[in-house]
């Protein structure tokens, strides 16, 4: 089982998972001289990437990128790229190397080849990827019933991204495979509130992890994962 940490109010999980994210890429700068962190997108994380700007590391050295985008110009507000560049890269982590994942390519089948080619320059494994979930038990771009699903969450697979055509949201998708995001040296899945809890709830019982996807992350014995949860 994955670890839990349940935390009293939103403030003090934003400053545990910052203390556990900066740790890592503190630990990865002193072994190889370079840290990566891959992020998601959505409102959960906003309040983390602002407390991760103001925390005073070699951001020159760390590399930043996405677990998923939508396939929209970068400047628009629901791009995730348009969200880490407005939160995250500013203040002392301004100096950070962030590699986005929408190409000038017309869709993101198009410009998987190119995406694969930005991201191959990034350190890998991640020294910590952080992930969401939402209502439906998806995470990343990995959505129920999406068609590519299965080659997306084929854990032997040796591509690093792939484009998503989620049935139930807006907007084609890039997402890192789940081989990918398993690369990492440690797994945080941030969510927030009693809907999500109980969200949780249902993804750590039995049943098909297709139905809810978060359960490839969950289930899975490669990387470790801890849950940070707060009300």
């Amino acid at each position: 089982m994955p670890e839990t940490l349940f935390l009293p109010d939103r403030n003090t999980l934003t400053q545990r998972l910052a203390d556990r994210i900066c740790g890592l890429l503190r630990s990865g700068l002193k072994k190889r001289g370079r840290a990566s962190l891959a992020v998601s997108g959505g409102s959960t994380p906003v309040a983390l990437f602002d407390e991760l700007s103001g925390r005073d590391i070699p951001w020159q050295q760390v590399s930043i990128t996405l677990v998923d985008e939508r396939w929209l110009d970068p400047g628009q507000d629901a791009s995730n790229e348009h969200l880490v560049r407005t939160h995250l890269l500013k203040n002392h982590a301004a100096s950070a190397h962030f590699t986005g994942m929408k190409t000038s390519d017309a869709t993101a089948l198009q410009g998987e080849t190119a995406c694969e080619q930005l991201l191959a320059e990034l350190p890998r494994p991640f020294d910590a990827v952080v992930l969401g979930m939402g209502g439906d038990g998806h995470t990343a771009s990995l959505f129920p019933g999406a068609k590519r699903l299965a080659r997306a969450t084929d854990a032997s697979s040796t591509k690093t991204c792939m484009a998503i055509n989620p049935p139930t949201a807006p907007h084609e998708r890039m997402t890192l495979t789940l081989s990918a995001i398993l690369d990492s040296r440690r797994i945080f899945l941030l969510i927030t509130g009693q809907k999500k809890f109980d969200v949780l709830q249902k993804a750590l019982q039995d049943g098909p992890p297709e139905k809810m996807p978060v359960r490839y992350i969950l289930r899975q014995q490669r990387t470790p994962v801890t849950i940070f949860w707060a009300p």
